[in-house]
């Protein structure tokens, strides 16, 4: 038996509020790179991560819960810093993919938590794996493509 609290809420928000944070970080990538491969799967992310916060905040709402509307100041940081890296790095295009592996990572390791620390309701579980499955795919992808660079 599951129950939605307001524990089980703010922990969604917590991804949520990332989420946007990653949406916003990739498209930002996307514009500081003139490969267009990159650009291409950088903007591919881009909108994978806002499907990802629309089906948070769709699962946050169906319990009666407040859906957070933005990111946080951390990533807004971040960006500014893929920015000045981008600007001083003689590989743009490996330092964006270490980024990118960075932010992946540490994805995963909160939806594990969230996954691992809190009864979800089934139809939240669901949308956290699918969710979790296609950033540790897209990580390996990522992965593969720091390599070729």
């Amino acid at each position: 038996m599951s129950t939605y609290t307001e524990t089980v809420a703010d922990k969604l928000n917590d991804i949520l509020e990332k989420t946007y944070d990653a949406e916003k970080g990739y498209k930002k990538a996307a514009e500081n790179t003139d490969n267009l491969n990159l650009r291409t799967f950088f903007l591919k992310k881009s909108n994978q991560r806002k499907d990802f916060g629309q089906a948070l905040k769709t699962e946050i709402d169906k319990f009666g819960e407040e859906a957070d509307k933005g990111g946080s100041a951390a990533g807004a940081l971040h960006r500014a810093w893929m920015d000045t890296k981008a600007f001083f790095s003689s590989d743009e295009a490996e330092s964006m993919l270490e980024e990118s592996i960075r932010g992946e990572k540490a994805a995963v390791n909160e939806y594990e938590d969230v996954l691992n620390d809190t009864n979800l309701p089934t139809s939240t579980a669901t949308v956290l794996r699918q969710q979790l499955n296609a950033i540790n795919n897209d990580l390996n992808k990522i992965k593969r493509l720091e390599d070729l660079s």
